[in-house]
């Protein structure tokens, strides 16, 4: 009677052995997904952020044509007054 209890377990020790071994396999890949996964979103942050600097840096290009016509404006009217002036 032993031997066919220890028959009938046979069955399960490799079914628990066979299920052991592929949730190692599957958290030895999934695992090194995870770290890479965390790097990328530490370095994604990091960019937002810098991404973020340059947007409030260069928000004063934003006026630049404004700018341009002003200095566009001023330098007729030089040149007007330079030529009333005789120059």
């Amino acid at each position: 009677m032993n031997v066919l209890f220890a028959e009938s377990n046979l069955g399960w020790v490799i079914g628990y052995t066979v299920g052991v071994v592929v949730v190692l396999v599957v958290v030895a890949l999934v695992v090194p997904i995870l770290i890479l996964a965390k790097s990328i979103g530490g370095e994604a942050k990091n960019i937002n952020d810098r991404l973020l600097l340059a947007e409030k840096n260069t928000s004063g290009l934003s006026l630049l044509n404004a700018t341009i016509t002003m200095a566009l404006a001023v330098i007729a009217g030089l040149t007007r007054g330079r030529k009333r002036l005789g120059g």
